[in-house]
């Protein structure tokens, strides 16, 4: 365990240190020694590129280092070669080593400039869409798609206008291949109050097929995905939800004499009780008779 000399040190530690709420996770974009103008490009539209000599598959410490070092937990390394052509691999890291890693290989792109339509504004959260049966049921798949989740979804908001949902990233697999479509979302007049929703394919566009895979062992995955206790929604006892979402509760009370029971009094109800009452005392009092002298 490093002691900080220094308060800048010590706020530096604090920073790197676990967090009930973690930061946004941001990535590392990198592109390999040997790469070609489709995997350059590719990085371009996918957001920015860093030049660096590495081989994820073969030796990972390169890569953990600058992982460490820019405090980035999400990756994505382009390389071409012979063997491997035009190849994308998306991984992501837990304590600053690599949990998952899977190489797509490119077989089909078309990029941002390919593609003439209006795009959406920078910064817009974009609607992740999953097709495929393989997305549920092979495993490969499905750690893609968590990965892809998590490089995709940006930061976390509690709320997004109707406006702003405009973005559409669509992800089919389909015959061994994975087809990224990325649209935007125009609202046209219906004539009603919904709208009618029409998809204008903006780019990137890209047919992958799965190459290699690097995936952690159900121990580790299980236990980078474990959730503080204090962030754990608590549970309340005797409550319980129909088909249609209504909550229901079971309160259990000791048993009470009805006897005592204060009702509400009401003045008119009052008096009429006590003028009854004073006519069946009257009729119920003894006859008394006079006697004259």
């Amino acid at each position: 365990v490093k002691k900080p000399k220094t308060k800048r040190s010590k706020r530096f530690l604090e920073s790197r240190a676990p967090k009930l709420t973690e930061d946004v996770k941001t990535a590392m974009i990198m592109k390999g020694g040997n790469t070609s103008q489709t995997i350059t490009q590719a990085l371009k539209d996918l957001v920015s590129e860093l030049k660096n000599i590495t081989r994820p598959f073969e030796d990972s410490t390169s890569l953990e280092f600058f992982s460490k070092k820019t405090d980035c937990s999400l990756f994505l390394f382009g390389s071409h070669n012979k063997k491997r052509p035009n190849n994308l691999i998306f991984g992501r890291l837990f304590d600053f080593h690599v949990l998952d890693m899977i190489e797509l290989g490119i077989e089909k792109f078309v990029s941002l400039s390919e593609i003439k339509a209006s795009k959406c504004p920078e910064g817009t959260k974009p609607m992740l869409v999953f097709a495929g049966e393989p997305f549920d049921t092979v495993n490969e798949h499905k750690r893609l798609k968590s990965l892809l989740l998590e490089f995709f979804r940006g930061p976390s908001v509690s709320a997004v206008r109707l406006a702003g949902l405009e973005h559409v990233l669509h992800f089919t697999a389909l015959d061994g291949k994975i087809f990224m479509r990325s649209y935007r979302c125009l609202l046209k007049k219906s004539g009603c109050r919904t709208p009618r929703i029409e998809l204008e394919e903006i780019g990137p566009s890209f047919d992958f097929i799965l190459r290699r895979t690097h995936l952690a062992s159900d121990d580790l995955y299980r236990l980078a995905h474990k959730q503080p206790k204090a962030l754990k929604p608590k549970k309340m006892k005797n409550t319980s939800h129909d088909a249609f979402g209504t909550k229901f509760g079971r309160v259990h009370m000791q048993k009470q004499d009805l006897s005592k029971l204060h009702t509400r009094k009401m003045k008119g109800l009052t008096k009429r009780k006590r003028k009854v009452l004073t006519e069946e005392q009257d009729a119920q009092a003894p006859k008394v008779a006079k006697i004259e002298n």
